[in-house]
């Protein structure tokens, strides 16, 4: 989808938390700034000359979104930090730094605060084009780290394969439980695994397709994050318990009114609230800043990816499911030799 960076905070901090696509748009860029305490750092007046605007205009963009410039780099030298950053500049070299010499407080931009005020300024030609340099060099970043796709990029994480094999037997149990305890045709497994959905990220099985564009042949489960798969084996596990529970003392098969109302009861118990918001969260989140895909229903839920999720799935520990089935098979080779 098409992206504003202008407009999104939220797109604009999933950039600046990934530092696999940062270091990309530091070489693309090839920003000439200032060393300081270990970083290259560039002065207001330097940022407003690249994108060609006023100083004020960069004052302007301080005012609105200081919060979110300072966390990303921007901060304010006074005292002895400036002092020395007034050392660096002297060795520095350079006629356009004398105007700082008498002053007591100077902001600095790191190469995130730069990056941070160029999705910002949309009154620049030249921003706008770094813009989509930007999104571009993102998308590239992503897709080379994951072997050309994302939307299986959750397979990459090495919790996965866990969770997917758990899920199986509790899946299991649940089905059992619904062949056993549900007078319901065969539609009844579709059905239940549906108000699962429905419950936890609040799609049916075919609205959650036609958002991450799935085919027909293509599994669902096989695109949820380890947690999401957690949730749905504790809900599939826990409901199956229950059901074979009232059906021993019905001595009967239940109908559908009784399961559907078993259902209501059981999802709206206090403990699945902090576990529902937490998987809302991450599928929202990770599939917008990964897949590009964005979940209408759970639009409130949508943060930012932090720095370790990047790590988690794109980083140097991700991989892909081919080796960590081989890995698993090595694991399990030896475990056998032992017995």
């Amino acid at each position: 989808m098409s992206k504003d960076l202008t407009n999104s905070p939220i797109d604009r901090q999933n950039i600046l938390n990934n530092p696999y696509a940062l270091a990309e748009i530091e070489k693309a860029a090839g920003i000439q700034g200032i060393p300081f305490e270990g970083r290259t750092v560039v002065l207001k007046e330097q940022v407003s000359a690249f994108f060609e605007v006023t100083p004020r205009t960069i004052d302007n963009y301080l005012d609105r979104h200081g919060d979110e410039l300072r966390q990303n780099g921007y901060e304010v030298l006074r005292g002895n930090r400036l002092k020395s950053f007034k050392q660096v500049l002297v060795a520095h070299g350079g006629n356009e730094m004398d105007f700082v010499t008498k002053t007591t407080a100077l902001g600095i931009f790191d190469f995130r605060a730069f990056l941070n005020i160029a999705m910002l300024v949309s009154e620049s030609p030249r921003a706008r084009l770094l813009r989509q340099a930007i999104l571009d060099i993102v998308i590239d970043t992503i897709n080379q780290r994951t072997g050309g796709g994302t939307k299986y990029i959750n397979k990459r994480d090495e919790e996965f394969l866990s969770s997917a094999f758990e899920g199986e037997n509790y899946r299991k149990q649940f089905t059992d439980a619904l062949r056993d305890c549900v007078a319901m045709g065969n539609f009844k497994y579709a059905v239940f695994t549906n108000k699962i959905y429905v419950s936890i990220f609040l799609e049916k099985a075919h609205e959650y397709r036609q958002v991450l564009k799935l085919e027909q042949s293509e599994k669902i489960r096989d695109t949820f994050y380890a947690e999401v798969l957690d949730l749905i084996a504790a809900y599939e596990s826990g409901f199956a318990d229950l059901l074979q529970k009232k059906c021993r003392e019905k001595g009967s098969a239940l109908s559908t009114w009784e399961v559907d109302a078993l259902f209501a009861e059981f999802e709206s118990q206090a403990l699945w609230n902090p576990l529902v918001e937490k998987a809302r969260n991450k599928m929202a989140s990770r599939d917008l800043a990964f897949r590009d895909a964005l979940h209408l229903r759970l639009k409130e839920y949508i943060t930012p990816v932090q720095r370790e999720d990047f790590e988690r799935f794109i980083g140097d520990k991700s991989k892909d499911l081919a080796e960590r089935l081989e890995e698993a098979k090595e694991v399990l080779k030896r475990l056998k030799e032992r017995g």
